[in-house]
């Protein structure tokens, strides 16, 4: 399969200085809601996306751990650039549903990773693909876990 356009451009940024940082940036940019947790996408490849928050104020609820929305948020970016990054250019995606589980408070540096819990294929109907998402803390436990309902479907003819 070819790269899609995101995972080309991701991989071209990695090599330049603060790759990372960039990309991520670019990503902000296409999608300006995702710029309110300030994410680091720390690793991208067809069936695998990575990235990150830091636990800073603007992240930070009431009881001074990161917020539930937060997360969220986290895991969306994260599957959605991954089901991105895997599709056969015939296909597009949209996020349909989400059910969360908040395993316990997430403090400090948030690292998560998202995997599709099945093959991503081209296909003449939409199919829902799920994909598993978990967060977890600087200390490696889990503190949070998403499967997002990515509806995949053909591109419509030009």
């Amino acid at each position: 399969m070819s790269q899609t356009p995101l995972l080309r451009l991701y991989r071209r940024m990695q090599a330049w200085p603060a790759g990372q940082w960039l990309f991520s940036r670019a990503v902000c940019l296409k999608a300006p809601y995702f710029a309110s947790i300030a994410p680091r996408i720390t690793a991208l490849e067809p069936g695998r996306c990575e990235g990150r928050i830091r636990h800073r104020r603007k992240v930070t609820n009431h009881i001074g751990t990161v917020h539930a929305i937060a997360l969220c948020n986290l895991a969306e970016l994260v599957a959605g650039l991954m089901t991105d990054a895997s599709l056969p250019p015939s296909m597009r995606w949209i996020p349909r549903g989400m059910q969360v589980e908040y395993l316990k408070k997430a403090a400090g540096t948030i690292h998560a990773v998202a995997t599709p819990e099945a093959p991503l294929v081209a296909a003449t109907t939409g199919y829902d693909l799920p994909v598993r998402v978990e967060a977890r803390n600087s200390a490696g436990e889990a503190v949070f876990r998403a499967r997002i309902s990515m509806w995949v479907s053909p591109r419509p003819p030009r």
